[in-house]
């Protein structure tokens, strides 16, 4: 793995534990380090930390709080 790799890898904790839970990234970035941003994609995905998995938890409480708030009616 190229050393620039390893080390973007290795300053974020999530990354890091992300290529420890699926270890087959580590021969696909060996092979071709050009896939590290389907990688950060692939982590944010799994996480669930994409724009619309925040939007949706988001909604989400509040619907939660607007429950609430009807139920203390």
């Amino acid at each position: 793995m190229r050393v620039d790799i390893y080390m973007k890898i290795n300053n974020d904790p999530m990354l890091t534990s992300f290529i420890r839970e699926y270890p087959v990234w580590y021969k696909y970035l060996n092979r071709n380090p050009n896939f590290f941003n389907d990688f950060v994609r692939d982590m944010k995905d799994k996480y669930k930390l994409t724009t619309t998995d925040r939007i949706n938890k988001t909604l989400n409480n509040i619907s939660m709080i607007q429950s609430l708030i009807e139920v203390l009616k």
